[in-house]
């Protein structure tokens, strides 16, 4: 009888360890289920190797998929009337610029400067905007509110701007939340179907990161997989000399320093927006961040105020337009003439080597293109 008993024991805990087993393998399946998929971004050939990802943030899949949602849905700025998103004013065609210069908002109001392009902002630690002010160094970027002065405070600086989307993070949450397709997505990026503006800026600040472009004529070229023609290489030397003089603000493979320059285009200073309203440097009146010259054909007009409509304009400005002031930052090389003088047939293959930059794949990606399904 003690043994019956013994063998009915011995069973019994058998039986509830192996449920018991079977719950815990059960529970780390749906946990490891429901994380989101891993992303690592492919650093093309000769590219810097530090990108520029908040730990908080990491890159994944999922994320991806809803911050590219989420850059073309019109309905992300909470109005009912209106309809505007990122690629309002950053359209793929225009290497994520608008191809106009200024915009104005939701309600007219217009932008203080043009349009910068969403293009290898992942490589860029020094600060976001023209003035560089987006940074982890600004203390306002550390104040509740802010999410750490990096990409995903520009997406909240846009949905809050009077020039941009003119609304506010409850609006735009509640407007999401309300579309079904979106709460499984934020379940399946971020762990929660409850939208919050930080998770909406984090998933679109995911996708604007893959937005690289590596494949123009120009990184054939340096991969060795192509040749420039004569007048090509011509101007790509003059880029990487002082006969054009580009090089000193551009010349990395990135096509920018991501530093900031006042480029002598003007003795007088009224922006009330430059480097100097941020820096309060005296020598940074004036200044603005180098944009890169990656697909430059495709973004007209050109500088912080869309002052030149063209490639010749700017070509000649840089030639024989250069105006000093005691601002003009020493890498402008050639202020004391006015600028690089350069001859009718240096300019034309400057422009040529200028054109090599052009990446056709980047504004015609899939990947980077509105969603089919969104309306």
């Amino acid at each position: 009888m003690k043994a019956n008993r013994f063998l009915l024991v011995i069973l019994t805990s058998f039986f509830i360890l192996a449920i018991s087993c079977k719950k815990d393998k059960t529970t780390t399946s749906s946990s490891t289920a429901s994380k989101p998929t891993p992303y690592t971004i492919v650093i093309p050939k000769f590219f810097p190797t530090a990108l520029n990802i908040p730990a908080d943030n990491p890159m994944t899949v999922e994320g991806i998929k809803l911050g590219r949602y989420l850059y073309y849905d019109g309905r992300i700025c909470g109005k009912k009337d209106t309809l505007m998103s990122c690629s309002t004013c950053h359209i793929q065609a225009h290497a994520f610029m608008n191809g106009v210069g200024y915009a104005y908002g939701t309600t007219g109001v217009k932008t203080p400067h043009a349009m910068l392009p969403h293009i290898n902002l992942v490589f860029n630690s020094n600060g976001y905007l023209w003035t560089g002010e987006v940074t982890p160094n600004n203390p306002f970027y550390h104040t509740p509110g802010t999410y750490g002065g990096n990409i995903e405070d520009v997406v909240w600086i846009a949905m809050t701007d009077k020039p941009e989307f003119a609304s506010d993070t409850t609006k735009s949450k509640e407007a999401i939340q309300a579309i079904s397709i979106y709460p499984p997505m934020f379940k399946a990026a971020f762990g929660s179907d409850v939208v919050t503006f930080r998770n909406i800026s984090k998933a679109i600040a995911q996708f604007i990161r893959t937005l690289i472009s590596s494949n123009s004529k120009f990184d054939q070229y340096v991969r060795g997989e192509t040749q420039l023609s004569n007048s090509e290489l011509n101007g790509y030397n003059d880029f990487e000399t002082e006969t054009a003089d580009c090089f000193h603000c551009h010349g990395t493979i990135l096509l920018t320093t991501n530093n900031f320059y006042n480029n002598a285009k003007d003795s007088i200073f009224t922006d009330p927006y430059d480097r100097y309203s941020y820096t309060h440097n005296t020598s940074d009146k004036g200044a603005y961040v180098a944009p890169t010259l990656r697909n430059i054909a495709y973004r007209g007009p050109y500088m912080h105020d869309g002052r030149f409509a063209t490639l010749d304009d700017v070509i000649n400005f840089y030639s024989s337009g250069l105006v000093w002031s005691p601002y003009v930052s020493p890498m402008m090389y050639h202020i004391s003439t006015h600028g690089a003088q350069m001859t009718a047939s240096q300019k034309a293959d400057l422009k040529a080597f200028l054109l090599t930059l052009s990446d056709s794949t980047f504004i015609t990606n899939p990947d980077f293109s509105k969603p089919s399904d969104l309306p």
